[in-house]
């Protein structure tokens, strides 16, 4: 079975000419089906920029990425499109739309998804909702919910199509330490049991323990 991802010598820079500013610089990296790796490094260091190049929402400048054996360096638009669809992104904030329910946002993410049929719809967002413990909350909106609940709602939406790569970035961050607990500990069971990797941005000591194993980004290079 192939790696989810395949990096080689991937770089990547802002700007242009004398003021281009290196912000990747030749990393290599490999996530296997089913594994939970943790990204860790300061303010700065590139994270979140490799994170959006691995989701395609950058163009990939230098170097091989793949993702679920696809190249994204050279990439088209549809195909960029197709791997995203393939992916579940849990962000800081939760992102969720406030004029939509729980329900109404885990459901919105599965409108992308055109062969899940529509009647499995409802089943499939209850049934992950109930999976985030948010079985009796469907109808709540997100200013009915605590930042706890909104970001399960947030795990729930990332996991509901079944993705087979979910791309973390600082989902506890804004949460205490009892909740941010939950919430990577939702990551985890869903995660194993849907076996979909994982690559989850964080500087919270507190959730390491989750980790296959744990890269470090320092100045842009990656240390494995």
């Amino acid at each position: 079975m192939p790696s989810t991802v395949t990096i080689q010598n991937l770089n990547h820079a802002y700007g242009k000419g004398s003021l281009q500013k290196p912000v990747l610089t030749d990393i290599q990296l490999n996530i296997e089906p089913g594994e939970i790796v943790i990204l860790t490094g300061p303010s700065g260091s590139g994270k979140t920029t490799l994170l959006t190049l691995m989701g395609g929402l950058r163009s990939v400048q230098e170097g091989s990425l793949k993702i679920l054996d696809q190249e994204l360096q050279g990439a088209k638009k549809p195909q960029m499109t197709q791997v995203r669809n393939q992916i579940g992104f849990i962000f800081q904030h939760h992102n969720l739309l406030k004029c939509l329910t729980a329900y109404g946002n885990v459901r919105m993410s599965l409108k992308l998804h055109p062969e899940i049929p529509r009647q499995e719809h409802r089943q499939r967002a209850a049934d992950i909702l109930a999976a985030v413990g948010l079985g009796d909350r469907l109808d709540d909106y997100p200013d009915q919910l605590s930042g706890g609940q909104k970001q399960r709602v947030a795990i729930a939406r990332a996991l509901v199509a079944q993705p087979k790569l979910v791309l973390a970035d600082e989902p506890t961050a804004s949460l205490d330490s009892k909740t941010g607990r939950d919430v990577v500990d939702v990551i985890q069971r869903l995660a194993q049991e849907e076996g979909c990797s994982v690559l989850l941005v964080t500087h919270d000591s507190r959730i390491l323990d989750i980790a296959d194993r744990i890269v470090h980004m320092e100045d842009g290079r990656l240390f494995i």
